[in-house]
């Protein structure tokens, strides 16, 4: 604990977490609480307090009655501990919000104040400001609670006779007789009755009130798969599933069930029979899903089963959206979150189940400071709860199954239940790997294979759907100069630019920046390194492949595109969607957010244009992103009454990866990537932290980075048990990465130079139980902090890019 200065008296003491994202402020501060504002202070309200010569806003985190029996303050003085100014803002975060993120800010090396605002209220807690002459203000929160006005009829109201010319009087009076009407609501229905309502409301015969309103997050959706109908008969591994669910529920351990089931075998329907029980017994379930495409359907399914009482939570809600849904979610008004990762940190008061949907996703990794991973953080709250988490996928990652393997991890018992059916009858689809290279030496020059175009045209014969995957939007992915070989690429980042044919357009994918050109055969077309004409368009997009796809498919075949460029406007995931649902034929095209999770039915044929460009990536997962992409996108086929088709177009037909999904056989690909990680030591048998570094300066980068990886080689070197964990205690060997801590680098970064900054980056292996982040943190700490220099810290990092 740290000191706040010397104070008054006080009435008891409070621990406060200072607003500052700084890594230096790594523990709560010891602060006084006056006579005054005892009554009112609790966890979780938000204080102004005296900061070294200003004043700061900062969260309490516990309270206690004497000094010495607050939390870090041991051996502490209170004669030199400040009193708090004010509370500005009242609690409005989990019980649980102050240990977990005390315990994301060891984790994961990052300042405790931005783990704790995860907890926040988004938009609803105040701020300071400081004022020109160097004093400091408190504003409001930047968002505002919406209200509204409710006019009701009073007991003089239920025998008024308005008179006979009094029209919207009487309008006004049949509209309230079945009850409270919104003044909204009125409005809509009669057009304006502000004035017959101001007259009555004087007589005494209505009573205007007004009360908090919620905005909803979403408008609904029209969406077929979006209706969960409970089935007759569950499947024998839906039985299996819910059956270890309960009996984690019942035990009270916080155990672990990773529900491992082929794509369509109703994992959803498990979900839903899970969070009937915890509801029925006064609980609440977390339900995360992994992108927002996904989100109208599922709550659709979701609120078809439970009503209103379903929140949603991500990133596309308004600020006043976000807010509402929140305080949904504290007033008990809603007692099932689904969202991303963020609807993890929701203020629940009885959280009883966490749901983590597609659990191998990699976007339930957070890029940006605190890096945390939701898994590991809701595994954590599920331990601290003694509550069940659920892990679901159809391509489980190789974290999970390893853990499920060793039966447990850091005392939390892991569970694999299989389901490797599909209910109803249906049956997984046909896989048919179309060879490139035999395309290519027939004479093909066509961006779709003969058995591609074959299947596409028998869809639009039969009048069914197919869905298209090509892992790279916009129209080319570079251009390149025919004459002297130039690729343009950004100014600002040491990237090539993808070229957008819609709008004419270079554009950086990393830092957003946007160059007009007009490629070859444009008039006007240059390359900018030798000016010759022929600047031409290299690979395909998306914005390309639908073009081809309009000129070959009928015209009663719709063809929609579903990628980042498309989705930028608010809803646009669900009205994409909604258009491919309602149409009689059509071909959806896209990027990985139409690969999982969509229920259709009538879809026979999914196609993968290219295969082979998530498999040669730089980086030791991508293999297992390729095979998890591939599969999960087959798994659209077939999932209704007719039987579906796959055709996966590649040059690499003999690679593990596409063997394993042609024959539906996991052990095909995971066996070989398995052999590989453990003999080069990548996760799951070690855990691996990527730092980077990165500013203006590229020396003063580079010696930065060489300093701070030569202080964590030191560290580490000195192989301590007490950085280990009991479970993992025992001799280390220096040889082997798997038993003690290693340092490669540093090294540039795969992208050298990102927004006008050079990056370097070091990473560490160390043993399972090695604590990495107390050796980061404190070599951190020592080497200090340089201005116009940045450092990341990811442990268990997913991007080394």
């Amino acid at each position: 604990m740290q000191l706040s200065d010397m104070g008054a008296s006080n009435s008891c003491f409070a621990a406060v977490v200072v607003d500052i994202p700084s890594r230096a402020l790594s523990e709560p501060f010891a602060y006084g609480v006056p006579e005054h504002l005892a009554c009112d202070i609790e966890l979780g309200c938000t204080v102004l307090i005296p900061f070294g010569r200003r004043v700061a806003l900062g969260y309490v985190i516990d309270i206690a009655p004497e000094l010495d029996e607050l939390s870090f303050a041991e051996g502490v003085s209170p004669a030199r501990v400040k009193p708090l100014r004010a509370i500005v803002a009242g609690s409005s975060c989990a019980s649980y919000f102050a240990e977990a993120a005390l315990w994301m800010s060891g984790e994961y090396v990052a300042s405790l104040a931005e783990c704790l605002r995860l907890f926040l209220p988004p938009g609803g807690t105040p701020r300071l400001k400081r004022r020109a002459d160097g004093t400091y203000e408190v504003e409001p929160p930047a968002v505002a609670e919406a209200r509204e006005r409710v006019v009701s009829l009073t007991i003089d109201g239920n025998t008024y006779v308005p008179p006979a010319n009094a029209t919207r009087q009487r309008q006004l009076l049949a509209a309230l007789s079945c009850g409270p009407v919104t003044t909204r609501e009125l409005n809509l229905l009669y057009t304006d009755l502000s004035a017959a309502i101001r007259t009555l409301e004087k007589k005494g015969v209505v009573q205007v009130e007004e009360r908090r309103a919620w905005r909803r997050a979403d408008s609904g959706t029209s969406l077929s798969s979006a209706c969960a109908v409970q089935p007759r008969q569950l499947t024998a591994g839906q039985v299996e599933a819910l059956d270890a669910i309960e009996h984690a529920r019942c035990e009270r351990a916080g155990s672990v069930v990773l529900v491992d089931g082929v794509t369509g075998s109703g994992k959803t329907e498990v979900y839903l029979s899970a969070i009937e029980r915890v509801l029925a017994d006064g609980g609440e379930a977390c339900v995360l899903v992994p992108e927002i495409s996904l989100t109208a359907q599922t709550v659709g399914r979701f609120r078809s089963r439970f009503g209103e009482s379903v929140a949603v939570f991500h990133s596309r809600l308004s600020a006043g959206e976000r807010l509402d849904q929140w305080d949904m979610v504290r007033t008990g008004a809603a007692r099932v979150v689904v969202g991303a990762r963020s609807a993890l940190f929701c203020p629940f008061r009885n959280l009883k189940l966490i749901v983590i949907d597609e659990e191998h996703e990699q976007s339930y990794k957070q890029g940006s400071a605190p890096r945390y991973h939701a898994r590991e953080v809701a595994a954590h709250i599920a331990r601290r709860l003694r509550i069940p988490l659920v892990l679901g996928s159809a391509t489980p990652s190789a974290e999970a199954l390893g853990r499920c393997a060793e039966g447990s991890y850091l005392g939390q018992r892991w569970q694999r239940v299989e389901m490797p059916e599909r209910p109803g009858g249906a049956v997984l689809p046909r896989v048919v790997v179309a060879d490139l290279r035999r395309e290519f030496a027939a004479g093909s020059r066509s961006m779709f294979s003969q058995v591609l175009y074959d299947e596409l045209m028998g869809v639009a014969e039969r009048g069914e759907k197919a869905v298209l995957l090509h892992n790279r939007r916009g129209f080319a992915p570079f251009l390149m100069c025919r004459e002297c070989g130039c690729v343009p690429t950004c100014k600002h980042c040491s990237t090539a630019l993808t070229y957008h044919e819609r709008t004419h357009t270079l554009e950086c994918h990393t830092c957003g920046a946007t160059y007009h050109v007009r490629p070859y055969p444009a008039v006007g077309s240059a390359c900018p390194k030798c000016g010759s004409r022929y600047l031409a368009k290299m690979g395909l997009g998306t914005q390309q492949v639908e073009d081809a796809l309009r000129a070959i498919m009928p015209p009663h075949v719709q063809v929609i595109r579903m990628d980042a460029d498309s989705t930028k406007a608010k809803d646009a995931h669900k009205q994409l969607l909604e258009q491919f649902d309602a149409a009689e034929c059509a071909v959806l095209l896209g990027t990985q957010m139409i690969a999982k999770g969509l229920d259709f039915p009538e879809v026979t044929l999914v196609g993968v244009v290219n295969a082979d460009y998530a498999l040669k990536m730089p980086d030791f997962r991508a293999q297992e992103r390729a095979y998890d992409l591939l599969e999960q996108v087959a798994g659209r086929a077939g999932r209704g009454e007719r039987p579906g088709t796959v055709v996966i177009q590649t040059y690499l037909p003999d690679n593990p990866v596409i063997r394993a999904v042609a024959g539906h056989d996991r052990s095909l690909f995971t066996a070989y990537d398995l052999a590989q990680r453990e003999e080069a030591s990548y996760p799951p048998y070690v855990r691996l932290a990527n730092v980077v570094v990165w500013g203006r300066d590229e020396r003063a980068t580079r010696v930065y980075a060489e300093r701070f990886a030569a202080l964590v080689r030191e560290a580490v070197a000195d192989v301590s048990l007490a950085f280990v964990d009991p479970v993992q205690e025992g001799e280390l060997s220096l040889a082997d990465p798997t038993r003690s801590p290693v340092v490669l680098g540093p090294t540039s970064c795969v992208v050298e130079r990102a927004k006008d900054r050079f990056r370097f980056h070091f990473m560490v292996k160390c043993p399972l139980g090695y604590h990495v982040s107390r050796v980061l943190g404190e070599c951190l700490r020592e080497l200090g902090s340089q201005s116009d220099i940045s450092v990341s810290v990811d442990v268990d990092a997913y991007d080394l890019m």
